[in-house]
């Protein structure tokens, strides 16, 4: 069933709310992550080796191999599942505006901090200019 117009106006405005908010988890949610076939190939061959192992554990009665395997077997699911794949150095590239187009942005990490302010004051007062809509 198709969004209505009033659904995809005010869908837009959450996207555009997210990324002027958050541009780092905009960008997260938004940018698919990239498996490539040489990982999927490693991790493969990971878990079917240690699947073998742990065969040949099991058959040879033999818990340090069945251990292994298993270990080799965890070992290939964690690298195909985990971990940054090709994209180093990616993350928010800047804000999207209104017109769809990422405007780059400055880091202003700390910023709060040379002001002597906490953390919790620094997030009141965020949600205090959210609330009055000064963004």
């Amino acid at each position: 069933m198709p969004l209505s117009e009033y659904e995809q106006r005010v869908l837009e405005q959450m996207e555009r709310q997210l990324s002027a908010d958050d541009p780092k988890l905009a960008t997260t949610l938004t940018t698919p992550r990239r498996r490539t076939g040489r990982k999927i190939i490693v991790a493969t061959v990971g878990v079917l080796v240690g699947l073998l192992l742990l065969v040949l554990g099991v058959v040879q009665s033999s818990a340090v191999v069945g251990i292994f395997g298993f270990l080799v077997m965890f070992g290939g699911v964690t690298y195909a599942v985990l971990g940054p794949s090709g994209a180093e150095g990616s993350g928010p590239q800047g804000v999207v505006n209104d017109s769809g187009h990422v405007t780059p942005h400055a880091r202003q990490r700390g910023r709060g901090k040379a002001r002597g302010e906490s953390f919790m004051q620094r997030m009141e007062d965020r949600w205090d200019k959210r609330k009055d809509g000064g963004l």
